[in-house]
């Protein structure tokens, strides 16, 4: 796949991806002899395992070091899983703080909607 191609399958700009890459997070990219980027399943694979990552809230520091322990092969699998485990306490941590802000505006969202209904009631008097 053509970098286009990947970029609108993965709603990630051509410019993200060649960072992606650059920054070693995306194994080597094979080239045609233009040298335009040519995508294999497995490069996609990393890609869209990225942009899940990211999504989640890893840095881009972590998944540098992910993609390097990866490529070092199987005797970094502890390593491997010690990384996504601390990333998973942080993850849990933010859901548990977006828990409580979204209580706090349902909370405000009440109050402003007790309000709007008293303000009704005393204009109808």
């Amino acid at each position: 796949m053509t970098i286009a191609e990947v970029s609108g399958k993965f709603d990630i700009t051509q410019d993200t991806l060649r960072y992606y890459e650059r920054i070693g997070l995306i194994p080597h990219v094979n080239r045609n002899k233009s040298g335009i980027r040519n995508y294999t399943e497995e490069d996609c694979n990393w890609v869209e395992f990225i942009k899940c990552m990211r999504s989640a809230g890893l840095p881009i520091e972590v998944l540098i070091e992910y993609v390097g322990l990866f490529q070092q092969g199987d005797e970094t699998i502890k390593a491997r899983k010690k990384l996504f485990i601390e990333q998973r306490k942080q993850l849990i941590a933010r859901i548990e703080n977006m828990k409580k802000m979204l209580e706090r505006l349902n909370y405000k969202i009440a109050s402003y909607e007790q309000a709007v209904v008293k303000k009704e009631k005393e204009l109808q008097r």
